[in-house]
């Protein structure tokens, strides 16, 4: 239910709060009566992901309260199930702006609230807090990013003990105390006596990190017979800057090209309309600068550094930019064949991929006999596999369609300088049996069958684009598609439904053909957006793509 927004904007003026906040509140009230209402008319909801919204002043904003009210509920909650005395938890942040006061105000109430705090001392990526909780032994964690989401936005996002983001029941459990924080007068900003300690973290935590990424791979005889394959790296001006080009210097690889305006960390993201690798314009720079340089393989990260794009030279030699699913399936496939060749294979092993994710990687697991976990949208789905396999079975490797790839069970989220690590790795690798990255593509599509996927998001903002994206998905709950590009739906699945999946409730809606084509529907849970998953199979994929495009978007 709506706030009364004026209400309360009117209390954050007679309140206790910085006169640059009121101000800003007064300049909305006076000139942006519609932004006065988007940035008061809710609470920024504390979702299982943590936080995620726009910067500025208001109830429904990423700010030094909202962040500050966040934190002092996580604090309560960790506070109520701690054991022992020194009891921790990590803080990092990217990048954007905002992200380092962000940050050090969380810091500060955790350290006021009586936690020990180890935080980063500058930018790291977000796979690297998940590794430092574990390698702390800390109780939880927060990452100050909003991934790659535009500049406008900021986020937390809150990881438990096992290194991975909080899943059921504990993130039912703190999203409840930080709904009990109502006001900010409720926080611990200030620390004083019987404060937490605050200890910075550095280079020491990124040489063990990525020790134990370079024990990951696999095949150290490729590797120097290819040291001089020639990659073009860009961090699109986030955190991935210094560990990537360094895993891949420690890998042996003496050709490693930088596209040296983005490797500047800037929260403007100036380069760039969007820092997101999953988008193509995003890799303009790079391929231009692997075009100068001659060089084979395109790499780039996102601005917190857990998703990878690539970009590969197909067989005429020209530069094409390869989607998630077939990024993942080339190192899944290039992982499971070497750890046959290494005897490492057995029935404990295991893989995972999310539900909106090819089903190609399945079909890969399965020709090696190994088992293949179908999980939620979501990344900490993954890690809570490999948290309820613990002692059972090794995972190997996971992936989901939106360039996010995990190797190992040393980080327990998704991790771009290991997927950059593995593919550099991969493509050595290849260029011992003659191919290129395209070509071994090529050739896992000749041995499991051609399939293509592409996503659609429509962006509806603000408080009717939330209530527009409600009505979508209830109309394809009471009126779904009969057929999909002419082919009998024979399987639906709602993912409101978990007595018929096995898995937590979620808004995601699936209609499977005949034919073998899949449609995956479901609103973003981080940004104002409806994402449509069309994966098609069989030669004519490409033409069924357009054909799904057109029935379910116009």
């Amino acid at each position: 239910m709506a706030q009364d927004y004026i209400a309360i904007a009117d209390s954050w003026l007679a309140g206790d709060f910085d006169e640059e906040t009121k101000s800003k509140i007064l300049e909305l009230k006076n000139s942006d009566p519609a932004g006065l209402e988007d940035a008061f008319y809710k609470n920024l909801e504390f979702g299982t992901g943590g936080l995620r919204g726009v910067m500025g002043v208001g109830t429904n904003r990423m700010n030094r309260y909202t962040v500050g009210m966040a934190t002092q509920g996580l604090a309560n909650y960790i506070l109520k199930h701690a054991e022992g005395k020194d009891v921790s938890v990590c803080v990092s942040y990217d990048s954007r702006n905002n992200s380092e006061l962000f940050a050090r105000i969380t810091a500060d109430v955790l350290s006021a609230n009586g936690l020990h705090v180890y935080i980063f001392d500058g930018i790291r990526p977000t796979p690297e807090l998940s590794y430092a909780i574990r390698k702390t032994g800390s109780i939880a964690g927060v990452m100050v990013t909003a991934s790659h989401n535009p500049k406008e936005y900021n986020g937390y996002k809150a990881y438990w003990n096992d290194g991975a983001q909080i899943t059921s029941p504990v993130d039912a459990e703190i999203i409840a105390e930080v709904a009990k924080v109502s006001d900010p007068s409720l926080v611990r900003f200030t620390k004083g006596e019987g404060s937490g300690k605050i200890e910075l973290m550095g280079t020491e935590m990124d040489e063990n990190y990525m020790s134990d990424i370079l024990s990951l791979m696999l095949s150290p005889e490729s590797r120097a017979r290819h040291k001089d394959l020639k990659i073009v790296y860009t961090p699109l001006h986030g955190c991935g800057v210094r560990l990537v080009p360094e895993c891949l210097r420690r890998l042996g690889f003496e050709n490693v090209y930088h596209v040296a305006a983005q490797d500047v960390s800037d929260g403007n993201f100036p380069t760039v309309a969007s820092p997101n690798p999953e988008e193509p314009a995003a890799m303009k720079m790079a391929l231009e600068e692997a075009d100068r340089q001659g060089a084979d393989l395109v790499m780039a990260t996102d601005p917190d550094a857990d998703r990878m794009g690539i970009a590969v030279r197909d067989n005429d030699g020209r530069l094409v930019q390869l989607n998630g699913n077939q990024t993942a399936s080339i190192m899944t496939y290039y992982i499971l064949t070497r750890w046959k060749e290494l005897g490492k294979l057995d029935s404990t092993k295991y893989i995972c991929k999310t539900v909106v994710t090819s089903q190609l990687l399945a079909d890969i697991a399965a020709s090696f006999g190994v088992k293949c976990y179908n999980v939620l949208t979501g990344f900490k789905y993954i890690g809570e596999v490999v948290r309820r396999n613990e002692g059972k079975g090794e995972f190997i490797c996971g992936g989901e369609e939106s360039y996010g790839f995990n190797v190992g069970e040393f980080v327990r989220d998704k991790d771009a300088p290991v997927a950059c690590s593995v593919v550099a790795e991969c493509a050595a690798w290849a260029a011992d049996q003659g191919l290129t990255l395209y070509q071994l593509l090529q050739k896992i599509y000749s041995e499991y069958g051609y399939r293509k996927e592409s996503l659609v998001s429509l962006v509806r903002k603000g408080k009717s684009g939330a209530e527009e994206i409600q009505k979508i998905m209830a109309d394809m709950r009471q009126n779904p598609p009969k057929e999909i590009c002419g082919s009998k739906v024979v399987k639906v699945i709602d993912y409101l439904e978990p007595e018929k999946t096995g898995l937590v409730k979620s808004n995601v809606l699936q209609f499977f053909s005949e034919a073998g084509d899949v449609v995956s529907v479901r609103p973003s849970g981080t940004e104002p957006k409806i994402k449509f998953y069309f994966g098609a199979k069989g030669d004519d994929a490409d033409e069924k793509l357009k054909a799904l495009r057109a029935q379910f978007v116009g």
